[in-house]
């Protein structure tokens, strides 16, 4: 396999949730780039599934693409040593009002493979239990539920854009027709 060499990483802006970078890069026919890359801590969003099998979904105001967006919990890692189940049964309870005992792993993505090492690791919560909603100061989410089903037609009309939920609704999806 032909190699890469990361020569050098200037930190070019460091960010209150991502710090930038410029990577200077040996390509293996020798050639030097700069490459964009972002530091990120990690993440984790999780599944929250009703006893009904209906499932909580959030919906809140995404700076970035200045709408409102429909997606499943998640939230940054307070820190890179945070386990990311402990950050998915945090942002379940402060963001749905909903805490569980019953959480496990579905998979890892990273969103942005081409400029960002960020991971967002995936779960999926079952015997939801009521309890507070505690939303950062930034929040503002609505809390909705669909059956996977209506999920998943969404996701085919481009109704849900975000790549975390596409990702881990659509392989829950798969994992529960296939009964894995």
């Amino acid at each position: 396999m032909k190699k890469f060499k990361r020569i050098k990483r200037t930190v070019v802006h460091k960010g209150a949730i991502i710090d930038m970078c410029r990577d200077d890069v040996i390509t293996p026919d020798g050639n030097q780039v700069e490459w964009d890359y972002l530091i990120h801590n990690g993440a984790a969003a999780v599944i929250p599934v009703m006893d009904d099998g209906k499932i909580l979904m959030t919906r809140q105001w995404r700076n970035a693409v200045d709408k409102f967006a429909l997606e499943i919990p998640a939230g940054g890692k307070d820190g890179k040593d945070e386990p990311t189940i402990e950050c998915a049964r945090r942002e379940l309870e402060e963001e749905t009002g909903y805490k569980s005992d019953n959480i496990e792993f579905l998979q890892t993505i990273i969103p942005a493979i081409a400029y960002s090492g960020e991971t967002i690791d995936i779960y999926v919560a079952k015997n939801l239990e009521k309890s507070e909603q505690n939303l950062d100061e930034d929040e503002d989410i609505e809390i909705e539920m669909y059956s996977l089903d209506e999920l998943v037609e969404m996701i085919q009309n481009n109704e849900i854009n975000d790549a975390k939920t596409i990702a881990a609704i659509m392989t829950y999806y798969s994992k529960k027709i296939k009964n894995i």
